[in-house]
C-alpha cells in the first residue's frame, strides 16, 4: 500500500488531510477556512455536475469558458475528484482516501451516509482516528431532523429574521447567508478542537453541527432580553436594543455610525458635538435613561450633526476616541487601503479565467505567511489522476 502523499501547505493545520463531501456553502465555507489554515482539502464531488454552486452565479469568463465566481471564492486551493458514492468501485476509492485522512466532512441530510454504508458506526470501526463532521440544517437528532434546509429557512426559523430590519416593516433576511456561514464557522472550530483532543486520546469522534442551532447561538442579546424580561424582541433598524447612542445617524451629506457605549464616551460625544445640554439633561444621564428616551436623543444628535459633513464628524470623533465609522458600500470597503494592508483581498490565477480577487483569510498567525496569492478552485475531477496515483495499489 502506498500512502497519500500529503501536500505540505503552510499554516498551523499543515499535514492535516480533509475529505470534503460537502456542497454549496456551509460545508465548503468550513473547509475553505481549514484550507486557508494549511489543511489539504480533497473535494469529493458528484460526477453529474459536481457541487451545486458550480452552477450558481455570478459567472466570470466568456464564450465556452465561464465559471462560477461564487464557487471559485469558496473552493480555492482545494483538489477535486468525482465519485459516485452509490458505486462500489468509487466507494472503494473513498475508503482508500480515508485510510490516511484526518477528517471527513459531509452535509447530507441525516441518514443519507448510513444508506450509503458510510455512516459513523461503519467508519469509526474502520478508521478509529478519523474525525467525522456532519453539518446539516437541523442536526442529527430531534423533531426537525429530516427537514431540508437552505439559509433562508434557518434564518426565518431561527429568529434572526424577526429582529432584522425596521419597526413596522416586513421581516428582512440578513444580507449575507449567515445561516450557512455561522454553521461553517462553528464546524471549523469543532474540527480544530477534535484534532487537538485526538492528540490526547488517540481516537476520532463524530461532530454534529446544525444550521438552526447556530442561529440560536448568535441571537445574543435577543435571548437575554426574552429570558430576563419575557419580551419578544422586535426589529430596531440599526440601533442597539440596550445601549444608546449606538446607531446610524444622518449628517449633512450622508450617514455615519456612532457607538457611545458608556457614560464616558457619551460625554466625549457631547463635547465633540459642542452640546453640553445633552449632559445636563436628566433624561440622558445614564445609559438606561438614554435608551428609554432614544427617539428624543436621536433627534437631538441628528440636528447637531446636520451642519457638518460625514468626513468632518468622523475626523473629530476619531480624535476624541469615540467609536464611529462611515456607512460603506461593498465597493467602498473593498477599496479601503486598510483592507489592502490587512491582505483581505487575495488573488487566484485560474488557468482558464485568469486573475480573480476574493475575500482573504481574517485569521493572522504570527510567523505564518498570510499569502496574498492562493491556488485557484479545482475543475470538476481535475485532480483525479494525481489522487489515484497517490493511492496506488489501494484502488487497483
Amino acid at each position: 500500500m502506498q500512502n497519500i502523499t500529503t501536500t505540505q501547505k503552510q499554516g498551523p493545520l499543515s499535514g492535516v488531510t480533509v475529505i470534503d463531501l460537502t456542497r454549496v456553502l456551509a460545508g465548503p465555507y468550513c473547509t475553505m477556512v481549514l484550507s486557508d489554515l494549511g489543511a489539504r482539502v480533497i473535494k469529493v464531488e458528484n460526477p453529474n455536475g459536481g457541487d451545486d454552486s458550480r452552477h450558481i452565479g455570478p459567472f466570470v469568463g466568456s464564450g465556452q469558458t465561464t465559471k462560477s465566481a461564487y464557487f471559485m471564492s469558496l473552493n480555492r486551493d482545494k483538489e477535486s475528484i468525482a465519485l459516485d458514492l452509490k458505486n462500489d468501485d468509487d466507494r472503494k476509492i473513498l475508503f482508500a482516501l480515508l485510510r490516511n485522512a484526518d477528517v471527513i466532512i459531509e452535509n447530507f441530510r441525516p441518514g443519507v451516509m448510513e444508506k450509503l454504508g458510510l455512516g459513523w458506526d461503519v467508519l469509526k470501526t474502520r478508521y478509529p482516528e478519523l474525525i467525522y463532521a456532519a453539518v446539516s440544517g437541523f442536526g442529527q437528532s430531534g423533531p426537525h431532523r429530516d427537514r431540508p434546509a437552505y439559509d433562508i429557512v434557518v434564518q426565518a426559523m431561527g429568529g434572526i429574521m424577526s429582529v432584522t430590519g425596521h419597526k413596522d416593516q416586513p421581516p428582512t433576511r440578513v444580507g449575507t447567508s449567515i445561516g450557512d456561514i455561522t454553521a461553517g464557522l462553528f464546524m471549523s472550530i469543532a474540527i480544530s478542537t477534535a484534532l487537538y483532543e485526538r492528540t490526547k486520546t488517540g481516537t476520532g469522534t463524530k461532530i454534529d453541527v446544525a444550521m438552526l442551532d447556530s442561529q440560536i447561538a448568535i441571537l445574543e442579546n435577543a435571548v437575554a432580553r426574552y429570558m430576563a424580561l419575557g419580551e419578544n424582541p422586535q426589529p430596531l433598524g440599526t440601533r442597539h436594543p440596550s445601549i444608546t447612542p449606538f446607531s446610524l445617524f444622518k449628517a449633512k451629506d450622508g450617514y455615519l455610525v456612532i457607538a457611545a457605549g458608556n457614560n464616558s464616551l457619551f460625554q466625549r460625544l457631547s463635547e465633540v458635538l459642542n452640546a453640553p445640554e445633552l449632559l445636563e439633561d436628566p433624561r440622558f444621564s445614564t445609559n438606561a435613561l438614554r435608551t428609554e428616551h432614544v427617539e428624543t436623543l436621536t433627534r437631538e444628535i441628528e440636528n447637531l450633526l446636520a451642519n457638518r459633513s460625514v468626513s468632518e464628524w468622523l475626523d473629530a470623533l476619531s480624535k476624541a476616541g469615540v467609536p464611529s465609522g462611515p456607512l460603506n458600500t461593498v465597493a467602498d470597503i473593498l477599496n479601503d487601503p486598510h483592507i489592502e494592508f490587512r491582505n483581505m483581498l487575495i488573488t487566484t490565477e485560474d488557468p482558464d479565467i485568469g486573475q480573480l480577487k476574493m475575500a482573504g483569510n481574517p485569521i493572522k498567525f504570527e510567523g505564518v505567511p498570510d499569502l496574498a496569492k492562493r491556488p485557484p478552485a479545482p475543475d470538476l475531477d481535475g485532480d483525479r489522476e494525481k489522487i489515484l496515483a497517490e493511492l496506488g495499489e489501494c484502488v487497483s
